[in-house]
């Protein structure tokens, strides 16, 4: 690298100091390392930033998944969404099956994995983010609001279903949909068949819209089997029994 490519580089770093008494410095064997260094501090910082904002959470990783547990999962076709071609295409993914089969660590495992390829993430529960939208009545609060979820490269909106909405969620729901629509992927996990959203949503006259917004171009997996976390709660169950039954035999 050239000593005008470092004097390059150190300006778009933003080094003001170095580029103001370049010539006082050229040629120093120190400057390489220190660029590397700044440019270094800076993608960890804005990887950190990222990850403060996407609020993603704790979740367990994808290589640890039991795909033996669920009666229904296309394997592949997960671990061909971990590549990440969905978003180069601004394509969406809808998660769809019971409470408790792996659906959120699914796509919180996506999130993060869009995360480290450099894209700008954001996780919400979809009671949550409705809740804000609905909260700011006015158009330039709710535009403000509606741009933190709008703007981002991949959205994940979790647990659609789950709860019951007036039908004004409908349309917010819409918004960003729409907003998103061609351009930026959408993650969507669900417990409900789309030919149910109308219960989510009573009496709403978009949900029809909003279905075929969220589905064209999208790729819908479902998930299907007992809870892991039932299971969970039947071998810790299991265990105790175990345990006290050992208690008993010592006493």
């Amino acid at each position: 690298m050239t000593m005008h490519d470092l004097k390059q580089r150190a300006r778009k770093l933003g080094i003001r100091a170095l580029v103001s008494h370049w010539e006082e410095f050229a040629g120093q064997p120190w400057i390489k390392t220190l660029l590397d260094k700044e440019d270094e501090e800076r993608q960890r910082r804005s990887f950190e930033r990222r990850i403060r904002e996407a609020r993603i959470g704790e979740f367990k990783p994808l290589a640890e998944f039991d795909w033996a547990w669920p009666r229904l999962i296309d394997r592949e076709a997960i671990e061909e969404l971990m590549q990440l071609d969905f978003l180069k295409d601004g394509a969406n993914v809808v998660l769809r099956g019971p409470n408790g089969i792996g659906k959120t660590m699914i796509a919180k495992n996506l999130a993060y994995q869009a995360l480290m390829a450099g894209y700008k993430t954001r996780f919400v529960p979809a009671s949550q983010m409705l809740s804000e939208l609905a909260e700011h009545d006015g158009a330039s609060a709710r535009q403000r609001c509606l741009r933190k979820y709008t703007t981002v490269d991949l959205l994940v909106i979790d647990e659609v279903g789950y709860l019951s909405y007036a039908n004004n969620f409908a349309d917010l729901l819409y918004e960003v949909l729409n907003a998103r629509y061609l351009k930026k992927s959408t993650i969507v996990t669900t417990n409900r068949i789309f030919e149910e959203w109308s219960e989510v949503f009573p009496h709403a006259a978009c949900v029809v819209t909003l279905v075929d917004r969220l589905i064209h171009k999208a790729e819908v997996l479902s998930v299907d089997g007992e809870s892991f976390r039932h299971r969970e709660a039947m071998e810790r169950a299991a265990q105790k029994a175990s345990q006290r039954k050992g208690k008993r035999k010592t006493a």
